[in-house]
């Protein structure tokens, strides 16, 4: 099998340097060799086996060069075999969370963390990151009850990496969301993220909400209560963003790093994805 991971970066605009603005890459999921005198424009990932390489490649160039934020001035193709048979993992249930407002959102987030373990100083110490500016390159970790952060590197963050689903699996997913009209690239690609994360024993929780100011469903996910899409988790327009995975506080932050960077991770599994669902309905649906 091959890892292949793709991303497309722009020079930045001189008034942005003008200014000393750094423009944030998409939360958690940015390439970690950008400069500072570029932007994030695209990124892909994901597993395959060696007779779709070719047309794999070429699906990213096509898909770098038509983003919604512009045409890259780099892109950038990583091809790697794998010397490691991939972790079979499920994806995590999916449901979306009623949700109208960012005021309401955040509320739930808190409702939905503080079931799950994070404490109140933890969750502050996140929703901190997620809405602060410049966007760091990756995900920060924080201790789910002290709120310490533990990333060796606070710019570049933590980037999840060596990841993908199954072809088999991917269409059982696809026929799943478009029943709820969420079949797109950008839920199932943070699924198959959120799951590989969740499939740590020491990671609790994961809050993500995407630095691009036009799309403003975030999420919270755990092993437990699955990926739960979060509208309106943020205002339109917003360019603020980010990614933080909750560690217990007995984990060894080398070896979730490692985890989460080197072990290549498949999805093969697709369970139940739901509709809409209340607060009290998700939390219900755990006890």
């Amino acid at each position: 099998m091959w890892n292949i991971r793709m991303r497309a970066s722009r020079k930045k605009s001189k008034g942005l340097k003008a200014k000393g603005k750094r423009p944030s890459p998409l939360a958690g999921c940015a390439d970690s060799h950008l400069t500072l005198h570029e932007e994030h424009v695209s990124g892909a990932e994901g597993i395959y086996p060696k007779n779709m390489l070719h047309a794999i490649v070429q699906s990213y160039i096509d898909r770098a060069r038509r983003h919604s934020r512009g045409k890259p001035d780099a892109i950038q193709i990583t091809v790697e075999r794998l010397t490691q048979k991939p972790r079979q993992v499920a994806a995590l249930p999916v449901v979306t969370l009623k949700c109208t407002s960012p005021a309401q959102a955040e509320s739930r987030i808190r409702s939905l963390l503080a079931a799950a373990g994070i404490s109140e100083r933890s969750l502050t110490a996140a929703l901190s990151i997620v809405r602060n500016r410049p966007v760091m390159r990756g995900a920060a970790l924080v201790h789910s009850r002290s709120g310490k952060r533990v990333e060796p590197d606070r710019i570049r963050g933590i980037r999840a990496s060596r990841l993908g689903i199954a072809a088999a699996a991917e269409k059982r997913l696809s026929r799943q969301l478009s029943k709820f009209n969420i079949n797109t690239n950008t839920v199932k690609e943070a699924l198959v993220l959120a799951s590989k994360v969740a499939e740590h024993p020491d990671i609790v929780a994961e809050l993500c909400v995407s630095d691009d100011p036009h799309y403003t469903t975030g999420y919270v996910a755990t092993a437990s209560f699955g990926y739960i899409r979060i509208p309106h988790i943020k205002k339109k327009k917003n360019a603020a963003g980010g990614r933080v995975f909750f560690l217990k506080e007995t984990a060894d932050t080398q070896t979730v790093v490692r985890y989460l960077e080197r072990t290549p991770v498949l999805v093969s599994v697709i369970q139940p994805c739901r509709g809409e669902a209340s607060l009290h309905e998700i939390l219900d649906h755990h006890q």
